[in-house]
C-alpha cells in the first residue's frame, strides 16, 4: 500500500494491462503516466467494480498516450478529478458520448487515432478539448443537439446581420476592433518551447514562479524604452504592493541561455552581474545597498529611500536566495532585488522572456502577468501608433506600417517543471488572460 503516493510514472515499459489493485493500494494517487506502453483498454481493469465504491478520486492526469488502446471506456467518466487525458497515437476508433460527462475534463489529447467520424478526427487535430466534448455531448455526426446547436449559430448570425443592417451592431464591432491582438503559441506547436526546471529549495524561500515568451515588441521609437521600464516599476508599486505579493522580471529573449533553473543559493555563494554594476556577491549586494540607502537617508534627511533600497528588507532571515539560473551557469535574475546585465532589455530587444515570482500564491503570479502583457501590449500599440522615432527606425521596421498596428503579439507557452519532468504550471493556459480580457483579443 502507498496511502501517500501522489505520482506514478510507469511509461515506456511493457504492460498490456492494470487491475483495480491499483486504486486500492494508491487512493491519493493524483497523476499516472502510462505513454509507451502496450495497453489495450482504459481505464480498463482499473476501475473494474471490485474496486473501492469511489476509485482514484483525486486522479487528475492520465497519460496514455503511445499504446495500442482500441477502447475507451465509459467509465472514464468516473473518475471525478480527471482534468487531463492524453491518448494520442493509439487505435481508437471512436471516443464515448460519456467523455463529456467528466466534470473537470480541460485538456485531452486525442491526436494520431484513426478515427471513423471523420469530422471528429478534423476537431481533435484543430479544436479546443470544450468544442469536441460539446460534439460528443450533442451525439456527433450531427445526431441530436447537435444540429440543434448549429441552428443557434445560425440564429445568432441573423441577429447579428439584423443589428447590423440597423446600425445597431457597429458599436460592438468598433469596440472589438480597438482591442489589442495576443495570439497563444502552444508548446505543442513550437517547435523548441522553453522550459524552466524548478529545484526543490525554492519551496521554503520563494516558491511560485510563472513565465512565457512574448515576441514582436517595438520599444525602438522616441522613449518606447523608457516608458517600458517606467511600466514595469508602476506595476511594482501597484498590483505587486512594493514587490511584497510578487516581482516583475523581463529579459531580452535572445541573450537568455536555455534550459532554465529556479533554485535558491546561501547569499555568500550567489553572484549576480546586476543592472548597471559589476559582479557581485549576493550578500554583498545588500550590504552595498544598504550602505548607499543609509547614505541617501543621511543626505536628504528622511525616512523615504528609492529604487532598489526599498526591497531589502524583504529578504530578512533568508537563509537562501532564489535565483534564475541559465545553461551557462549564470544567474540572471535575483528575484525581489534585480536582473542581471547579462539579458538587459535593449531599444533593439524584439523578443522578452517574462517572469513573475512570488511567496504567496501561484494565482497572484498569472494575475501580474496577465497585466503585464497587457500594458506591453498597450505601449506597443502606442509606439506604432504615435510614431515615437525617427523615420529611419520606423521605415526599417515590418511592423511599423500604418496597415499593420493590430497585428498580434505572439506570447509563446513555457512549462515550468519539477527536477523530474512533470509540469507544475504552464501559462499561459486556456484560463489565463481572462483578467484582462475586456481590454484583450486572444487568439488561441
Amino acid at each position: 500500500a502507498f496511502p501517500q503516493l501522489r505520482s506514478l510514472n510507469l511509461s515506456a515499459n511493457r504492460l498490456r494491462e492494470l487491475g483495480p489493485g491499483l486504486a486500492r493500494a494508491a487512493p491519493q494517487l493524483q497523476e499516472l503516466l502510462l505513454s509507451g506502453n502496450r495497453l489495450r483498454a482504459l481505464p480498463g481493469g482499473l476501475l473494474s467494480p471490485e474496486g473501492p465504491p469511489a476509485p482514484f478520486p483525486l486522479l487528475s492526469r492520465l497519460d496514455a498516450a503511445d499504446n495500442e488502446v482500441a477502447e475507451l471506456g465509459a467509465d472514464i467518466a468516473a473518475l471525478p478529478a480527471l482534468k487531463s487525458l492524453d491518448v494520442a497515437n493509439n487505435q481508437l476508433r471512436e471516443l464515448p458520448a460519456a467523455l463529456a460527462d467528466c466534470p473537470r475534463l480541460k485538456e485531452a489529447n486525442f491526436r494520431g487515432n484513426q478515427l471513423r467520424d471523420k469530422r471528429l478526427e478534423k476537431m481533435v487535430n484543430g479544436c479546443q478539448t470544450k468544442a469536441i466534448l460539446e460534439y460528443l455531448r450533442a451525439g456527433g455526426r450531427g445526431k441530436g443537439k447537435a444540429e440543434s446547436g448549429r441552428e443557434d449559430i445560425r440564429k445568432k448570425k441573423r441577429e447579428k446581420q439584423q443589428k447590423k443592417d440597423s446600425g445597431e451592431g457597429e458599436q460592438d464591432e468598433v469596440e472589438e476592433a480597438s482591442k489589442l491582438l495576443v495570439k497563444v503559441l502552444h508548446v505543442s506547436e513550437n517547435p523548441v518551447p522553453l522550459v524552466v526546471k524548478v529545484s526543490p529549495g525554492v519551496k521554503d524561500v520563494r516558491a511560485f514562479i510563472v513565465c512565457c515568451v512574448l515576441k514582436g515588441v517595438n520599444l525602438k521609437p522616441g522613449n518606447a524604452l523608457k516608458r517600458f521600464l517606467t511600466m514595469q516599476t508602476k506595476l511594482h508599486e501597484d498590483i505587486c504592493e512594493k514587490r511584497t505579493v510578487a516581482t516583475i522580471a523581463t529579459h531580452d529573449l535572445q541573450l537568455v541561455k536555455a534550459p532554465l533553473t529556479y533554485d535558491v543559493q546561501p547569499p555568500d555563494e550567489l553572484k549576480i552581474v546586476p543592472l548597471g554594476r559589476k559582479e557581485i556577491k549576493a550578500k554583498d549586494l545588500l550590504r552595498q545597498l544598504q550602505l548607499e540607502a543609509e547614505e541617501q537617508r543621511k543626505q536628504k534627511k528622511r525616512q523615504n529611500v528609492s529604487g532598489l533600497h526599498k526591497y531589502l528588507q524583504l529578504l530578512d532571515g533568508k537563509d537562501n536566495y532564489p535565483c534564475l539560473v541559465d545553461a551557462e551557469g549564470a544567474v540572471i535574475s535575483f528575484p525581489p532585488i534585480t536582473n542581471s546585465e547579462k539579458t538587459k532589455i535593449r531599444k533593439e530587444t524584439r523578443d522578452l522572456f517574462l517572469e513573475v515570482t512570488s511567496d504567496t500564491s501561484l494565482q497572484i503570479c498569472k494575475d501580474v502577468m496577465d497585466t503585464l502583457i497587457l500594458k506591453i501590449a498597450e505601449l506597443n500599440r502606442s509606439a506604432l501608433e504615435n510614431k515615437e522615432g525617427s523615420g529611419s527606425d520606423m521605415e526599417s521596421d515590418s511592423l511599423c506600417g500604418p496597415g499593420n498596428l493590430n497585428l498580434p503579439l505572439v506570447v509563446e507557452q513555457v512549462r515550468v517543471v519539477d527536477t523530474d519532468g512533470n509540469l507544475k504550471v504552464l501559462y499561459p493556459s486556456k484560463t489565463d488572460l481572462a483578467t484582462v480580457s475586456s481590454l484583450l483579443t486572444v487568439i488561441r
